[in-house]
């Protein structure tokens, strides 16, 4: 069994859980427009070449990526927990925070089991580049600020933002339906069908239907599914194939916004069509001495 550490799903209070059961029981009518806030990356400025530390095998710690020097200075590295602003190692927001809202969003539109056709966007560096790559080998390189618009074959579209200043939000989903929206983030959840729920509460029935024929319990919700699923031989509700298309449209994201143009994207084969160009950041080159097979 494997379960992906998205507690978002499970616990923070169960925001999202009821936002999605406030969807799925037709509250504010068909998802049109879901919109996501997730931050943008910090830069660091330059940092300094230095030693590698004494119980770190760096090479090892590169893995398939490709070798460069260590660095590290004023609270900045290329290593531990920073690595997530290097596109190296990671995707900077788009697939930090993007790992758990834009997770919740398809959910909540029923896309979940499927992905974009189409995702455009623009983003700002804090290097330049050429191609999609980094030309300064110095700093974080993650993008601070970005807009994708993520369209689906049934016309919904997922927008990414680094922030909705104009919508009133810096984090969270929007989500937008042909008859209301709500908001929810993980310390509130808002609008005029969540107002409703004092008088017209949520059916036991739909929150099953919602968490797979199971009612969440207590602080530890996410771990005790996993336990309970090791035991049934069922799906958890962070299940890895969700949460597949999920990170599939975040790197889809940092794809258009590093090459400055719009992907064609066919969520049956999951390949980027019409652009061999494009297509090649499917998958990464791998370092010698580290390749592995992923061939299907």
């Amino acid at each position: 069994m494997f379960q992906v550490g998205t507690q978002q799903r499970s616990e923070m209070g169960r925001m999202f859980l009821n936002a999605v059961a406030i969807i799925r029981d037709g509250r504010i009518g068909d998802i049109q427009k879901t919109t996501v806030a997730i931050g943008g990356a910090p830069t660091s400025g330059p940092i300094p070449v230095v030693d590698v530390p004494a119980e770190l095998d760096w090479n090892q710690w590169l893995g398939q990526a490709p070798f460069v020097d260590y660095r590290a200075g004023n609270g900045k590295t290329r290593c531990h927990y920073e690595f997530r602003w290097w596109y190296e190692y990671s995707g900077g927001k788009m697939t930090d925070w993007g790992a758990h809202h834009v997770d919740i969003a398809q959910w909540g539109m029923q896309l979940d089991h499927t992905g974009p056709v189409s995702v455009d966007g623009q983003g700002e560096h804090p290097v330049p580049f050429e191609n999609g790559v980094p030309m300064q080998d110095d700093q974080y390189n993650t993008a601070t600020k970005f807009t994708v618009s993520c369209k689906f074959a049934g016309g919904q579209e997922l927008l990414i933002r680094d922030r909705a200043d104009d919508l009133g939000f810096d984090n969270g989903i929007l989500f937008e339906g042909t008859e209301g929206r709500i908001f929810v983030n993980r310390g509130k959840l808002t609008g005029r069908a969540v107002e409703e729920l004092k008088d017209r509460p949520l059916s036991e029935e739909i929150l099953l239907e919602v968490y797979k024929g199971k009612r969440p319990q207590g602080g530890n919700a996410h771990m005790q599914n996993f336990f309970e699923c090791i035991e049934t031989r069922e799906q958890p509700i962070s299940d890895v194939y969700t949460h597949h298309r999920a990170m599939t449209t975040c790197h889809l994201a940092n794809i258009a916004i590093r090459l400055g143009r719009p992907l064609k994207w066919n969520p049956e084969t999951q390949h980027i069509e019409g652009d061999d160009d494009a297509a090649a950041w499917e998958r990464r080159q791998q370092r010698e001495g580290f390749e592995i097979d992923v061939t299907l």
